[in-house]
């Protein structure tokens, strides 16, 4: 028997806005209607990990719940793309060479963007 993962699991607390969102940010689509408290996203192209998105009554500020890294080859360009498209900049205290960039999603949870 082996285990291998199916779909990181994102705590939020507005699916239709987080879909909105990481459907966007990341060219994903729905796999499926979405329920009131459920939304499973997949690539547009089929070839990727599925994203689920659960409703979660704690605040991001409050517990962390996840959290994903973001491999690009531009982290710059990418950073402008994703903060136009509603992600917000983090106060973060980085080491001399880091290769990512903190910020948060529309409901507050933290990502990095890193440069592969």
């Amino acid at each position: 028997m082996s285990l291998s993962i199916g779909a990181p699991v994102w705590g939020v607390q507005d699916i239709d806005r987080s879909v909105a969102f990481w459907t966007r940010a990341l060219d994903y689509v729905l796999r499926g209607e979405p329920q009131s408290d459920w939304a499973s996203l997949v690539p547009r192209d089929g070839d990727g990990v599925q994203l689920s998105l659960m409703l979660v009554s704690s605040r991001a500020e409050d517990r962390r719940r996840h959290h994903l890294d973001l491999f690009t080859d531009d982290r710059e360009a990418e950073v402008v793309r994703l903060l136009g498209l509603g992600a917000g900049s983090v106060e973060w205290e980085y080491e001399e060479d880091a290769d990512y960039v903190v910020l948060s999603d529309p409901d507050g949870n933290l990502f990095c963007v890193v440069q592969r």
